[in-house]
């Protein structure tokens, strides 16, 4: 079982390129990645009401599905229970997940919800990596820049991702602070963002039709 620590930072659009060159002095040119994501939970959400989510990825190389429960997010510092494994194409592999996951209440509220999985809602992002060390510890930055997008009655939503993700791969919590103490300094308007894409992609859903970007 791994446990995902990342700090979330929100930043305007205009922003990215200012960031990229940022973190481009400092570590060298960054790595861009196109990623496709589907979430998928049953009609009535119930993965939702498990405080859990459920992730189908295409990166450049594999296809990775993703169970991750919600966790504790403050000021933009989450951490939260996190199963990830490769599938051979664009479909979801639950028995392979059940086996994976070692919490008896998201095993449970997964295998439950199995037989009733839909595809929910979609994110489409361009993401930009680094991967750097700060005081001894390895950190992943991703600056992510995209959209999620749910059909609603026949509609399609969109909304706008552009954020900074701060990943811990090794060493001390402490440094994701110091780093996004660092790029806060550098740059005031980040401010911290507590919800994750999954968490945008529920209340897409869920907004009356007047609040959101329709197609």
């Amino acid at each position: 079982m791994g446990i995902e620590r990342e700090l979330k930072l929100a930043l305007a659009p205009s922003q990215h390129d200012d960031i990229a060159r940022f973190f481009d002095e400092r570590t060298g040119a960054g790595k861009p990645i196109e990623l496709a994501n589907v979430y998928f939970d049953t009609p009535d959400c119930a993965l939702a009401k498990a405080k859990a989510a459920l992730r189908l990825r295409r990166t450049p190389d594999e296809w990775l599905q993703t169970y991750k429960t919600l966790g504790k997010t403050v000021g933009g510092l989450s951490s939260r229970h996190e199963w990830e494994l490769p599938v051979a194409g664009e479909a979801l592999d639950i028995d392979a997940l059940l086996a994976a996951c070692e919490s008896e209440d998201a095993c449970d509220a997964l295998e439950r919800a199995a037989p009733d999985l839909i595809a929910l809602f979609k994110t489409n992002v361009r993401r930009i990596v680094w991967d750097i060390e700060r005081e001894g510890s390895q950190i992943e930055v991703a600056l992510d820049l995209g959209e999620i997008t749910a059909e609603v009655d026949g509609k399609t939503r969109r909304a706008e991702i552009s954020e900074l993700e701060l990943e811990l791969k090794s060493g001390e919590e402490s440094a994701l602070s110091m780093l996004a103490a660092e790029l806060r300094g550098a740059f005031p308007e980040l401010t911290p963002e507590d919800q994750s894409k999954a968490q945008r992609g529920y209340l897409l859903r869920e907004q009356p039709a007047g609040k959101t970007r329709d197609a």
